[in-house]
């Protein structure tokens, strides 16, 4: 980012030395030229300043510059524009660029942040993988403030676990999302852990659904090549989450009073197209389900 640098301490040195000069009859003057003409330049110190001042070429001197040629509007900088920047360091270079983001941004979308700021009206709840190479929001091409979000490994849902239980709940109840989606993905690293038989410590407790799946389906899973496998394993996967969230009654009311809907979706990270699964349930199922899971 640029910086608006001000003359200040220069600038009033600069002007009290023309007064000096102006006042040829002041005692004081006639000794401050003599001064001028006999003592060494020395460069401007801070008051209390111990260290002796460093010239650098990068550092201009403004004292003299007017103040239209200050640069009071400055052009955000990328990572290339910042000298000795690592163009590897990710971190550092998303805090640069997130400033050239949100004045992109607010340019593009002048009303964005100050909605976003009075509160969230989402009408997506996102369970998804906490993969890197996912990001909801990117590939939907929509904006911040459009999905609710709950990721983690291998997007697997526990009917127990409490972190995706009380998103499920907030997005449904509190933030009355129109669609609830459960998306898995290609390439999936839980997923190919789950086909395997490494001990992978407390991974294995939480992959541990996934590994029944792989039980229930282990002739036709075994039938396959390896990368069909992982990809039939991720559909099946994503099946049971949608069972899991059908069997809570929050959303089940909100499927009857609401017309809340739900979508199994799986994201092929080789092209960036999300495939749509088709996840209908008879009529058979659905009272089931409603007699089984639906309290009042």
């Amino acid at each position: 980012m640029g910086v608006v640098r001000l003359t200040g301490q220069s600038g009033l040195i600069a002007r009290a030395a023309g007064i000096s000069r102006s006042s040829s009859g002041s005692l004081l003057a006639t000794q401050s030229r003599a001064t001028r003409m006999t003592a060494p330049s020395v460069p401007h110190t801070k008051p209390f300043s111990i260290s002796t001042p460093v010239s650098c070429a990068s550092h201009k001197n403004t004292s003299a510059a007017s103040p239209s040629s200050l640069d009071i509007n400055p052009q955000p900088k990328s990572q290339t524009d910042i000298a000795g920047a690592d163009p590897t360091d990710r971190y550092a270079a998303g805090l640069r660029l997130n400033k050239e983001w949100a004045a992109q941004t607010a340019r593009d979308h002048p009303s964005l942040f100050p909605t976003l700021a009075s509160g969230q009206t989402p009408q997506i709840l996102w369970i998804g993988c906490s993969d890197s190479r996912c990001p909801e929001t990117t590939f939907l091409g929509l904006e911040p403030g459009d999905v609710f979000v709950h990721r983690n490994i291998a997007n697997v849902l526990h009917p127990g676990d409490l972190s995706s239980s009380a998103v499920i709940e907030y997005a449904v109840q509190h933030l009355r999302v129109n669609h609830v989606v459960v998306c898995g993905h290609t390439a999936c690293g839980g997923v190919a852990a789950a086909l395997g038989n490494k001990n992978l410590g407390i991974l294995d407790p939480w992959l541990f659904p996934l590994r029944q799946l792989r039980e229930r389906n282990l002739k036709l899973l075994q039938s396959m090549p390896t990368s069909e496998a992982a990809s039939k394993l991720a559909e099946l996967n994503v099946r049971e989450g949608l069972n899991i969230v059908k069997q809570k009654s929050i959303v089940l009311n909100a499927i009857q009073e609401r017309g809340l809907q739900l979508h199994g979706l799986i994201y092929d990270v080789g092209s960036g197209v999300l495939s749509e699964l088709d996840t209908e349930d008879s009529e058979e199922v659905i009272r089931a389900r409603l007699t089984a899971f639906q309290t009042e």
